[in-house]
């Protein structure tokens, strides 16, 4: 073999391991769109509220019913561990007759959990602990989410 087929060759050998790394973005538990979330309005029952956004990651049951759709976004690249890009709580709070009371799609903005229906920062609340612990201190993406 002569000298210019190993200038070829040698760097397309070298790039080869390199073809299968790329990055991929996987999503978590409960994508609620947009869309979704327009459809549930206040005094919708909790019936609805399951026929539209489906069965919630989690409830809870204090200071009146609450469901909570958790979803993650992770980002990977080749064999790396995976990168949380995105991670939301959509909140559906019921009045005592089991009847929507508030709605909020929190994230985390600036360090600080953020409503982003509501355009404003979460700074108290009976499930304000649980929201924080979620979105700031469930970034193991083994959760299954």
């Amino acid at each position: 073999m002569n000298i210019k087929a190993h200038a070829v060759l040698i760097p397309l050998l070298v790039s080869l391991p390199l073809a299968g790394c790329f990055t991929q973005t996987y999503t978590h538990g409960s994508v609620i769109s947009n869309d979704m979330l327009s459809q549930v309005q206040v005094g919708s029952s909790k019936e609805q509220v399951e026929l539209v956004l489906g069965s919630p990651s989690t409830t809870s049951s204090m200071n009146g019913d609450a469901y909570y759709y958790i979803s993650q976004k992770t980002s990977t690249t080749a064999f790396f561990a995976p990168d949380i890009v995105e991670q939301r709580v959509v909140a559906v709070y019921f009045d005592d007759d089991g009847y929507v009371k508030d709605l909020a799609n929190y994230g985390i903005q600036d360090g600080k959990v953020f409503d982003f229906l509501g355009r404003k920062t979460r700074t108290g609340g009976s499930d304000y602990g649980f929201l924080t612990q979620i979105l700031r201190g469930a970034a193991n993406p083994s959760l299954g989410l």
